[in-house]
């Protein structure tokens, strides 16, 4: 059984990063600059925001946070996406989710610009990567892509059960795995949780990618010998016998499937840093183009 080291493989992907912006810095271009906006103060949200800072400081990106009230109204947070929309020094830009009950997701992602949704949520850019066009790739679908494609798992005529339909991660990821490209090529099968015979499903699946947002939600009995696991699932779980007072699961029972799979990510330390990664590419894409 293999770790697929998604903190090694994204600090890898960083140091090539840092590499190119180096490179082009040097000839007077400006650095890379990625936004992020944050509403309220959800603990799981901050924290991620606060990697992704670091991440850009490591490679050399410029990075701005905007720390908005949780009682911001829809009105004014499109406002400052109308801003970021219009201001030529930021290449790109994201709005953390989740966000506050009375604001309406799908508004502000139609609102974002989609030559600077480098989350890879608006719609054009979804239309585009459904066609197979050049576009920004959803950040998460796109780091589990990067991460097969490093550690040479063979996708081809493979199939892959993705469980989970949400427009993040699941559905996204099901049309990367299903397109004529490497990775992909792969018979995928989009499973969730009103599936019936969703263990005999799993039981066919080479590569299993589980995005059901239940914790520990896949057993080894689910699982067939020698698949790859990629678990999404993140879950902050209170245990007093932890220093900070939580401990994180996955979607996968990582012990015991870990025993019988071929390959499989960790939580932490899996999935999460890749989309990091995958962002930060997404903003050197904006920025820099092919170059």
């Amino acid at each position: 059984m293999t770790i697929l080291d998604g903190k090694k493989t994204s600090l890898d992907i960083q140091k090539e990063l840092e590499v190119k912006v180096k490179e082009l810095t040097k000839s007077g271009a400006n650095p890379p600059h990625l936004a992020a906006v944050l509403v309220g103060d959800n603990g799981a949200s901050r924290t991620y925001v606060n990697a992704k800072v670091k991440a850009c400081q490591r490679v050399g990106f410029k990075s701005s946070l905007y720390q908005l009230n949780i009682n911001t109204t829809q009105k004014e947070l499109l406002s400052l996406v109308h801003k970021l929309n219009n201001d030529d020094s930021v290449d790109g830009f994201i709005v953390q989710l989740p966000l506050p009950k009375h604001i309406d997701k799908n508004q502000i992602t139609l609102a974002i610009n989609p030559a600077k949704d480098v989350d890879g949520f608006h719609p054009e850019n979804v239309g585009k990567m459904s066609l197979g066009l050049p576009s920004f790739l959803p950040a998460t679908p796109n780091g589990i892509m990067e991460i097969i494609r490093r550690y040479n798992i063979e996708t081809e005529g493979k199939n892959v059960v993705v469980i989970g339909r949400s427009n993040i991660v699941g559905t996204p990821v099901s049309i990367l795995m299903s397109r004529k490209s490497n990775p992909g090529n792969a018979t995928v099968t989009l499973a969730h949780s009103r599936t019936k015979n969703l263990k005999d499903i799993c039981l066919n699946a080479d590569i299993l990618i589980v995005a059901i947002g239940i914790p520990e939600f896949i057993s080894s009995d689910m699982v067939k010998s020698n698949a790859v696991v990629i678990d999404v699932g993140i879950h902050r779980i209170e245990d007093s016998s932890k220093k900070s007072g939580f401990k994180l699961l996955g979607d996968v029972k990582f012990d015991e499937v870990s025993k019988k799979c071929s390959f499989i990510t960790p939580v932490p330390g899996g999935v999460g840093p890749m989309t990091i990664a995958s962002l930060l590419m997404n903003t050197y894409l904006a920025s820099y183009g092919n170059k």
